[in-house]
């Protein structure tokens, strides 16, 4: 199976891969409260009231190093727990504001993103999506982003996970 990402072709063995790098560098680190270190590690679970809280058994994001993994963020609004409705354009602007509070909560702003993973719904909302996206990077050149269209629940739209670096 050949996945069309916004830099290419790649094959399904490839992004597979990618994420399981991603997944070996965070994986396994339990929730000790918001920036804590973890003592046999340089590892720091980072959250955040501003973005939706982490349901399940991840993080919002992990701190490593120099280095931010911030996990897939999805419109929820994080106040009410409630679903953001709306078109394409308002659930982007309502994750890319979600990624902007937790790289905020460790001393980061969208300067230090170094690469996303967009996941849309529909593949036709991409010219939309990538509108608003572009418009949280205008002081440096955009991340390194994959984008796939995916089977996201109910009326989400889009899901963006980031890396961040110092």
């Amino acid at each position: 199976m050949i996945i069309k990402l916004s830099s290419g072709l790649y094959s399904r063995q490839a992004l597979l891969f990618v994420l399981a790098l991603e997944f070996a560098l965070i994986g396994g680190c339990a929730s000790l409260g918001t920036a804590t270190p973890d003592e046999r590690s340089m590892r720091a679970v980072i959250s955040t009231p501003h973005a939706p809280a982490a349901k399940g058994s991840y993080s919002q994001a992990i701190g490593y190093g120099d280095l931010l993994f911030i996990s897939g963020q999805v419109p929820l609004d994080p106040r009410t727990g409630q679903w953001i409705v709306g078109d394409i354009e308002v659930q982007t602007r309502a994750v890319m504001e979600h990624i902007k509070a937790i790289l905020s909560a460790n001393g980061m702003t969208m300067n230090n993103v170094l690469s996303t993973n967009v996941y849309l719904k529909d593949f036709a909302d991409f010219a939309k999506m990538n509108a608003v996206y572009a418009g949280y990077f205008k002081e440096v050149a955009p991340p390194a982003r994959a984008t796939v269209p995916a089977p996201l629940a109910g009326t989400m739209l889009i899901e963006i996970s980031a890396v961040a670096g110092r």
